[in-house]
């Protein structure tokens, strides 16, 4: 018997689905236990996100950023001048 036929052998997909009847799955069961006494409130489905937070401008990050640069090789430079001495 090949690795295959054994598969098969072990569950038949076609067989299972071809089912009458399929159970839900566990939190499918849950969520109807639970909702059968206090069903949830209606959804819309895509919710309004509420308002944006201010962005920042991009320059404020730009110059950040350009000033560590500038910062860092300055560093580097002042460390390259007190070791030749």
């Amino acid at each position: 018997m090949t690795e295959h036929e054994d598969l098969e052998r072990e569950f038949d997909h076609r067989w299972a689905s071809a089912a009458e009847h399929k159970e839900p799955s566990a939190r499918a069961r849950m969520l109807a236990a639970r909702w059968k006494d206090n069903p949830p409130a209606p959804v819309p489905f895509r919710a309004d996100p509420g308002p944006a937070a201010p962005r920042r401008s991009s320059w404020i990050s730009t110059a950040v950023v350009l000033g560590c640069v500038a910062a860092l090789i300055l560093l580097i430079g002042y460390a390259r001048t007190r070791a030749m001495f």
